[in-house]
């Protein structure tokens, strides 16, 4: 069904020492910003008679990167255990589940597993085709394809994740190949939820990501903008602040950020919540305490107002391929 000999895209060692994340580098240069995460509520009292007509609040469920190829494929295959099965009664009790899938699902064979860490090989990943239903199974509703690991394999492997997707029943947005569709609609509830991606390493990502928005707010009740920008291991830069603001300026509600591979701040700008990156939630960047840990952001949305809070649950990734609660 597909092509094996599909050419692998590669990009030069120093970009990708830039883009991937070199073992331990730059962990040493800068401290990431790593907060106590508490339960952010905001409730509005409700009168005995009003009680039988409130809705309950719709449950969405955000994670940071996923990578299912290297030490993680590895584990997988020795041990029979998916990284995210500890998490699976968690995932299971929200209306919508989305993460950002780092990376193609193809049939090819990996060229990243038994690479030497620093290699170019080390940075192109392709994820076993089970994943795909192993993401199903663990209620992973949607996934983020905007990044900067989605082309390792080229268009064909896009082509392939998006097959092996949907077969699966695994929804997705963000796309990287021209004249797809970038967004995802869903409809939660009765209540319209837009998924729209902006991804930094595309052409014009920017552009796009605005263009989306701006359709996306014409349709959907809710308009999330998940990310994949910014520097990796360092806090939030003033460009991507300011990059920030201004897609919440343009109408989206929630934002929700990936790649930098460690907890980043937040910030509510307009009163609209900005989290910079949720960290990693499957890798295998056992290098520093802080590309092991990651955010599971539950966001709790009233149907009726459209507003959110949030409960942030602190996950910890062992190097047994396990992702894990720290409070479970």
């Amino acid at each position: 069904m597909f092509s094996k000999t599909g050419t692998v895209l590669m990009v030069t060692a120093g970009a990708l020492l830039f883009l991937g994340g070199v073992y331990g580098y730059l962990i040493k240069s800068q401290s990431p910003i790593v907060r106590e995460r508490t339960l952010i509520l905001e409730e509005t009292p409700v009168s005995e008679g009003d009680a039988s007509s409130v809705q309950s609040p719709i449950t969405l469920l955000f994670g940071g990167d996923m990578m299912f190829d290297r030490y993680i494929r590895t584990t997988m295959r020795n041990s029979g255990d998916f990284p995210l099965a500890p998490l699976r009664e968690t995932l299971e009790g929200a209306d919508l589940v989305v993460a950002n899938l780092e990376g193609p699902i193809t049939d090819n064979a990996s060229i990243s597993e038994t690479s030497t860490i620093g290699a170019r090989e080390n940075y192109a990943f392709t994820f076993d085709p089970f994943v795909a239903t192993l993401l199903k199974q663990n209620h992973i509703d949607a996934v983020n394809l905007g990044n900067n690991h989605s082309l390792n394999f080229g268009e064909e492997g896009v082509s392939q994740t998006k097959q092996f997707l949907s077969e699966a029943g695994v929804e997705y947005f963000g796309s990287p190949l021209a004249g797809d569709q970038r967004m995802l609609m869903r409809e939660v509830k009765g209540v319209k939820v837009a998924l729209v991606n902006y991804n930094q390493f595309v052409w014009q990502g920017k552009e796009k990501a605005l263009a989306d928005i701006a359709e996306a707010k014409g349709e959907a009740d809710v308009v999330i903008l998940y990310t994949h920008w910014g520097t990796e291991y360092v806090p939030a830069t003033e460009s991507v602040k300011t990059l920030a603001h201004q897609f919440i300026d343009a109408g989206a509600d929630l934002i929700i950020g990936s790649h930098p591979h460690v907890v980043q701040e937040t910030e509510v700008y307009r009163g609209r919540t900005i989290y910079y990156s949720l960290g990693n939630l499957v890798f295998d960047q056992y290098f520093s305490p802080e590309t092991t840990k990651g955010i599971l952001l539950r966001a709790m949305l009233d149907p009726e107002t459209k507003n959110f809070s949030f409960e942030e649950m602190s996950v910890i990734l062992k190097n047994s391929g396990q992702t894990v609660l720290t409070q479970p």
